[in-house]
């Protein structure tokens, strides 16, 4: 039978992450030995290793070169020199008769000669055993006086070659003194060959020592150092995750210690940077979309919530979602009679009430300094985005917010928009909101707006009044009118109120329209215009009061109307002195109208631009006074010549008790303040009757004159008779 075989093969199986790991060690392992296997090579190429072996190079040669000079060359010189004269001794003792006299020389001429010839003696000296000089032979040698105290005196002179010493009695074994000079030049060359052999072993010591000892710093120092640096230099260019080789370096030594301690700062400080970094992160997250102050997501957040709440699902339908914008009425007057802290807490107040009062799904945001917005998912519980704004209104007004033991009732105005009800696009809806909004300001604040195409439509007529408005300064379409002012008493024109118009060109059949103040004036206002068209007015009206002075001799005040914009964005005072100054008008003839509006915003402000304005001699004047609110604690504090009744309480003053007690009242304060009381709005003689009885001062209005261009005011002042003479008391 046959069997069937079948093989079996057996496949390990692999771990991938352990394989990974282990991949990634091995190769840090091979890059470490790597490291360690080129470090002699970095060794050598090591500024640091040049210098330490440089410096040790030289340590070792000085030394040595101090030990040849002061130790070893010496004794060899000394040896030499010892050799040579036992050499001398040894001749001269083996020429010594010993049967001669002391007092006689104990050589022979002969004997002297043939020692020279065959030695390295030059020359001998003889001396008794009582120093007394017996003869000399060869070369006289140099030392000639002996005496007791110098018998080991020797002389070398290495120039001449020669080498002298003093044989005693003890060294001849005979009583004499004998001075020999021998050759010495052999003496030179020799120490010269030692020198060059012993520099030959200084420098292959020194080489010798200098290659070990670099060895043994290598390993032990140059080798760890270099393993720090690499890891430092990867620490540096990947600070937060750096790449680097556990140390083999043994952690029992200060090297190693060292070693280990900087892997763990490096470890260490990675932790740390990623910490921080993401800690910065976070908090530039919530920097950049929540307020500080209530932590609620900013306006930048809500638009991103906005745009993603407005996309389309893939059946191509989008949710409908409220869009409420929200501001607090007169928060600044908190604020700033209260005190931030107040205001802060109140703010955070209405995030809490506006959070809780919303379902998770809606987006509560805080836009502005005093302004929030919601985007909430219309449902079947509130299915409309006026119903979630009376919820929010009532939210913020249903009990007023306790501040230290106060209680302060917020009032807010609320514009409301949908989507997609009133646009498709996330931005357009927001803007519509705003929009709703303003005009809940508009229209006496505390109320809900829902959104508008009316709206829309007026906020284009305004901006596209702006843009006119603006070519009409640049094309000179603004003039000004004057309407005359007159004395009750004497019945003279004693003045102008200069009154802007604009007469904007069209292709009509009349060639244009007049734009009324009440159109424009408010757009200026909003947009700061207001406030070089006031100079531009200053400038105009009393260049057109000197004229009339200089050329027809008519002094009369102008009146100029200032607007509070012009009180709080420009340096009224400079630019009023530098007008009258640059003109030359007389101060006094100027006088500038201010509503009560102006005086409640800043009262010290106010106190102190009024008195620095009557320090430069203009009049000041209270225009439509009656109609604002005025304290008389305050009113008696400003600088004023002149009220001015507004002509709403002389048009009904016949007719309206009210209206004339309030003009009768007007009169007898400024009687009491001692001020000049004016009337605009007269328009009949019955009028003019009326404030005549009651003691006014001046009057202006229809009855007399409308506003007029320059030259018709000058005709009309020209022309002026008898017969507009007012009537008598």
């Amino acid at each position: 039978m046959q069997s069937d075989t079948k093989t079996i093969s057996f496949e390990p199986q692999v771990d991938t992450s352990t394989h990974i790991v282990n991949t990634d060690s091995h190769k840090r392992t091979n890059n470490f030995k790597s490291v360690l296997l080129s470090s002699p090579g970095q060794i050598w190429k090591s500024r640091l290793s040049w210098r330490i072996a440089a410096a040790v190079f030289m340590t070792i040669l000085l030394v040595q070169t101090l030990i040849m000079n002061f130790g070893t060359l010496p004794a060899f010189k000394q040896r030499l020199l010892n050799d040579l004269r036992e050499t001398g001794r040894s001749a001269v003792s083996s020429i010594i008769d010993p049967k001669a006299s002391f007092n006689q020389t104990p050589f022979t001429s002969d004997q002297v000669a043939r020692m020279v010839d065959t030695t390295k003696i030059q020359g001998i000296g003889v001396y008794s055993y009582q120093t007394e000089f017996l003869k000399s032979y060869g070369a006289p040698p140099s030392i000639n006086k002996i005496n007791i105290d110098n018998l080991s005196q020797i002389n070398f002179v290495p120039e001449e070659n020669f080498y002298e010493t003093i044989l005693n009695a003890s060294d001849l074994k005979r009583p004499y003194y004998i001075v020999v000079r021998m050759s010495a030049g052999h003496i030179q060359d020799e120490i010269a060959y030692y020198i060059q052999d012993t520099i030959k072993i200084m420098l292959i010591m020194s080489l010798f020592v200098t290659t070990v000892l670099m060895i043994a710093l290598g390993r032990w120092l140059l080798e760890p150092m270099l393993f720090m640096r690499n890891n430092l230099q990867a620490a540096f260019k990947n600070p937060e995750d750096p790449q680097i080789e556990d140390s083999p370096f043994d952690t029992r030594d200060e090297i190693g210690v060292a070693i280990d301690l900087a892997q763990k700062l490096i470890h260490q400080n990675a932790d740390n940077l990623t910490r921080i970094k993401s800690a910065a992160e976070d908090k530039i997250h919530k920097l950049a979309y929540y307020d500080t102050l209530t932590g609620l997501p900013n306006r930048t957040l809500f638009i991103q919530s906005l745009s993603e709440g407005a996309r389309q699902k893939q059946d191509g339908t989008a949710d409908r979602f409220a869009v409420i914008t929200i501001d607090l009425d007169h928060f600044k007057d908190i604020n700033d009679s209260m005190g931030h802290n107040v205001g802060d807490a109140i703010l955070r107040g209405v995030a809490k009430r506006l959070r809780s009062a919303m379902p998770e799904s809606a987006v509560v945001s805080k836009s502005g300094e005093d302004e929030y917005m919601i985007m909430m998912p219309l449902s079947t519980d509130l299915s409309s985005s006026r119903e979630v704004a009376e919820k929010v209104h009532h939210v913020i007004r249903t009990e007023p917010f306790k501040v230290f033991n106060e209680s302060f009732q917020v009032r807010a105005s609320i514009g409301v928009a949908t989507f997609p009800d009133d646009a498709v696009d996330p931005d357009q809806v927001l803007k519509n909101a705003d929009i709703a909004l303003n005009r809940a300001k508009e229209e006496g604040r505390d109320t809900i707006k829902e959104y508008s195409e009316d709206f829309d439509r007026a906020v284009q007529a305004r901006f596209q009044m702006l843009r006119d408005l603006r070519d009409a300064m640049e094309n000179k379409q603004l003039e000004l009118y004057y309407q005359p002012q007159m004395d009750l008493k004497s019945g003279k024109v004693i003045g102008a109120e200069a009154l802007l118009r604009w007469f904007k060109p069209d292709n009509s059949k009349e060639g244009g329209t007049f734009i009324s103040p009440a159109d424009f004036i408010p757009v200026a206002e909003q947009s700061g215009l207001i406030v070089p068209i006031g100079e531009w007015v200053m400038r105009t009206a009393c260049e057109m009061a000197k004229s009339w002075k200089e050329e027809h001799g008519y002094d009369i005040r102008i009146a100029i109307n200032v607007s509070a914009h012009q009180f709080t964005q420009s340096d009224i005072c400079a630019f009023t002195q530098k007008v009258i100054e640059e003109i030359g008008i007389d101060a006094h003839k100027v006088e500038l109208e201010v509503t009560e509006s102006v005086f409640m915003d800043d009262i010290q402000h106010t106190i102190q631009t009024l008195q620095n304005l009557h320090a430069i001699g203009v009049e000041l004047a209270i225009d439509d006074f009656g109609t604002g609110y005025s304290s008389l604690s305050y009113l008696r504090q400003f600088p004023i010549d002149r009220l001015k009744i507004d002509q709403s309480f002389i048009r009904n003053a016949l007719n309206n008790p009210d209206d004339a007690s309030i003009a009768r009242t007007i009169i007898a304060l400024g009687r009491a303040l001692n001020l000049k009381v004016i009337a605009e709005g007269v328009e009949t003689i019955e009028h003019e009757a009326f404030l005549v009885k009651e003691g006014c001062d001046e009057v202006q209005g229809f009855r007399y004159s409308r506003p007029v261009p320059a030259n018709n005011f000058l005709e009309f002042v020209q022309n002026y008779k008898d017969d507009l003479k007012p009537l008598e008391k």
